[in-house]
């Protein structure tokens, strides 16, 4: 029998409580079960034993961890569930909450939808989508209808999260079989893989190359794929035979580690590095830094060189969660 991981198991509502609270414009709040999800996750010993040995104020000591949270932890160890949690669940109009968990949508565009067209399915929002009425809300386009539609389907093929270990294992295959292409210059793992997090919802490799509609043709054909979900000019997505999503994204050389910097570090940890590189007047991206007057690249296309400019030592991948010293 599988061992249970109470670690992993609270922070995963901690990260949906933080969604369902953002989509409800609730401000501080949903930063707060973030930060105490990431604290849950990086933790070797199980909150059970954290709690029998020092009870409230030993898990209220651990860093992001407030009197209100530990009061939840406690709560789920002791009942299994949290009260809040499944209010929170309930509170939302029809299938709000499966929406904002479709790729590239989150809280903010589903309560757009919902309070602007009134979608609050998955089938009225690809239908939505079909018949061109996403169009009609601020800064969306064609592409961006048809975005929508591409996160649905892949929301459709995805598993839920994996152990790391095993999506390692899967990854690993999958670079073998990437480097053996001749147009592939360097190929890596990066996203949560790289980081090292418990768990993993999806494996996301960088290529460098310059023939990346070639490398994209091949990979849609590789033994490990059983679907592909979409598929351009300097991207592919797949579904693997495990029924893990594989996406790839190819890179010029020049490109490469900005790229591998944007896609290793968590959202937090990139919106600091945007900051600090807006200070200096600077335009940062996954492309690379770039100067806000002229656009002139200004980076040396290494992962390493985008920490020297940013004057941040580079830290281990696994460390790359919000800012670090």
């Amino acid at each position: 029998m599988k061992k249970r991981n109470i670690n992993l198991e609270i922070a995963e509502i901690f990260w949906e409580i933080a969604d369902i609270l953002q989509m409800k414009n609730v401000q501080w709040k949903p930063q707060a079960y973030r930060m105490a999800a990431q604290t849950l996750e990086s933790l070797r010993e199980p909150l059970i034993d954290i709690y029998k040995r020092g009870g409230a104020k030993a898990i209220d000591a651990l860093p992001g961890i407030g009197q209100g949270i530990t009061k939840k932890i406690i709560e789920y160890i002791k009942t299994k569930k949290i009260k809040k949690y499944e209010v929170l669940k309930k509170s939302l109009p029809g299938e709000m909450y499966q929406i904002m968990k479709i790729p590239g949508i989150g809280p903010k565009k589903a309560m757009l939808f919902y309070k602007k067209l009134g979608i609050k399915s998955v089938a009225q929002l690809k239908s939505a989508a079909k018949q061109g009425k996403l169009k009609s809300l601020p800064l969306f386009k064609e592409r961006s209808e048809q975005k929508v539609l591409e996160g649905i389907s892949i929301k459709k093929g995805q598993s839920g999260r994996i152990p790391h270990k095993d999506a390692k294992k899967i990854a690993d295959e999958i670079v073998k079989h990437l480097k053996k292409l001749p147009e592939a210059q360097r190929v890596l793992a990066v996203g949560s893989i790289r980081r090292k997090k418990p768990t993993v919802r999806d494996i996301d490799i960088i290529i460098q190359t310059n023939k990346p509609e070639k490398i994209v043709a091949k990979y849609i054909k590789m033994p490990f794929v059983k679907r592909v979900l979409a598929k351009g000019k300097k991207k592919a997505i797949i579904i693997t035979k495990s029924g893990i999503q594989a996406d790839i994204r190819l890179v010029r050389p020049e490109e490469y580690g900005a790229c591998v910097v944007y896609f290793t570090g968590d959202k937090q940890h990139n919106i600091w590095q945007r900051k600090i590189a807006i200070k200096k007047g600077w335009k940062l991206n996954e492309y690379g830094i770039y100067d806000k007057r002229t656009g002139k690249k200004l980076d040396n296309g290494t992962e390493a060189g985008i920490y020297k400019m940013l004057e941040i030592r580079m830290p281990k991948p696994e460390e790359r969660i919000g800012e670090t010293k």
